[in-house]
């Protein structure tokens, strides 16, 4: 299946996601506000907290594929690059975490 179509599936999923959390919160009157501004501001935040995650942890996977299968190539011909080439997969995974922390970050403030 074709990358692209992967990645737009899962950036609207997530967009699908945070539009019915949204919806569940528009409820809450915020002061001054109307009932359907409180919700509009409260969707923007999770459409905008999916697609920092989505978006991220697409990343990190595509960057963890990549660097993962290559630090696997390299110890298959010298065992003691396995120091060496596993940080590399850390980091790139560590993509995703800065996702959830930005998107938590959103939500929160």
């Amino acid at each position: 299946m074709n990358k692209k179509i992967i990645a737009l599936a899962a950036l609207l999923f997530c967009a699908m996601a945070a539009g019915l959390f949204a919806e569940e919160s528009s409820s809450a009157k915020n002061e001054g506000q109307t009932v359907e501004q409180a919700g509009s501001s409260q969707a923007i935040k999770y459409v905008a907290a999916g697609l920092a995650v989505g978006l991220s942890c697409i990343a990190g996977g595509v960057a963890v594929g990549k660097i993962g299968s290559a630090a696997m190539g390299a110890m298959s011909e010298n065992a003691e690059l396995s120091g060496k080439a596993l940080p590399f997969v850390g980091l790139a995974e560590g993509i995703c975490l800065w996702g959830f922390l930005v998107a938590l970050l959103i939500i929160i403030l």
